[in-house]
């Protein structure tokens, strides 16, 4: 999702009964300031319409799913607006591993989403474990990240964002490069205008399904 100049929206994972509970991560990407009041806009893939890459055929250790980004001759058709790579890498077996190219010069990190592993192992032998974010370096000679899992059924993500030589300045869920621009997007809030138009009256009909299963808490 892409917010723009304003939207108001509802986010409720959905539980279904036996199944397990959902496990979500939330990627929150500052728009470069040209976009900041570009018209919201959405783009929604299912599961199987994410391509993925495999480095050593679909029969090796390895998949690479893309929500957005390139590897190994493969792109997602998701298109942010700026750059932003993100990718959610398999390791089927303890020492799988795989070099991914990243731009030169983007911030970059990895999450642990499951199992453990090595990054860049020659340069020292840490294991890093489960729910731990390893930021890379964005020197510009450095151009992809080596990734070895050490455990079997490993999964990371991989993200990669081209940085913004802009201000950051938030306020709740508002992101703008200036104390002006901020008080600018309360008053269009407040006074449901640009982007806004609906604030005041928008409900949204999963959210109050949810309340007629669950009620209010």
């Amino acid at each position: 999702m892409c917010a723009g100049r304003g939207v108001i929206h509802s986010e409720i994972p959905l539980h279904v009964e036996g199944a397990k509970n959902p496990n979500g991560l939330q990627l929150w990407v500052d728009l470069p300031k040209e976009h900041k009041m570009s018209k919201p806009s959405y783009q929604e893939l299912d599961a199987e319409e994410i391509p993925s890459a495999y480095p050593y055929g679909e029969d090796g250790d390895v998949r690479i799913k893309l929500i957005s980004g390139k590897s190994f001759g493969v792109e997602s058709p998701v298109r942010p607006l700026g750059g932003c790579w993100y990718m959610h890498i398999f390791l089927k077996k303890q020492g799988s591993r795989v070099f991914q190219d990243l731009p030169a010069g983007w911030t970059s990190f990895v999450y642990t989403l499951q199992g453990s592993v090595f990054v860049n192992k020659e340069g020292g032998e840490t294991v890093h474990e489960q729910y731990h974010t390893l930021v890379l370096s964005s020197a510009a000679n450095e151009t992809g990240v080596s990734i070895e899992a050490a455990s079997d059924d490993t999964e990371v993500v991989l993200i990669s964002g081209e940085p913004l030589d802009q201000g950051v300045v938030q306020y709740g869920p508002f992101v703008m490069t200036s104390e002006a621009e901020i008080r600018q997007t309360l008053r269009d809030y407040h006074y449901g205008q640009n982007g806004f138009e609906k604030a005041g009256t928008w409900k949204s009909d999963l959210g109050q399904q949810f309340l007629k299963e669950y009620g209010e808490h």
